[in-house]
């Protein structure tokens, strides 16, 4: 059985793939943020999310298969 994700608990796989594409990581990430319930973080990835963020989304999903929690409220 494959281990599951951040975007949607989908398998690592295809989280990454996903987190390569820089709109889609916008996207998932937005969406997910959402999901958890933290709407400020959400607000946050939609000014910040074009840039650095993504590049640290990227990283983190391949090293520690999670998205970035810049505000874990």
């Amino acid at each position: 059985m494959a281990r599951k994700s951040d975007y949607f608990g989908l398998s690592y796989l295809v989280s990454v793939i996903l987190a390569i594409i820089p709109v889609t990581a916008f996207v998932c990430g937005f969406i997910t943020r959402i999901l958890d319930g933290k709407i400020l973080a959400a607000i946050l990835r939609l000014v910040l999310g074009w840039n650095i963020i993504w590049l640290i989304d990227l990283i983190l999903m391949i090293v520690s298969k999670h998205i970035l929690r810049i505000i874990p409220i």
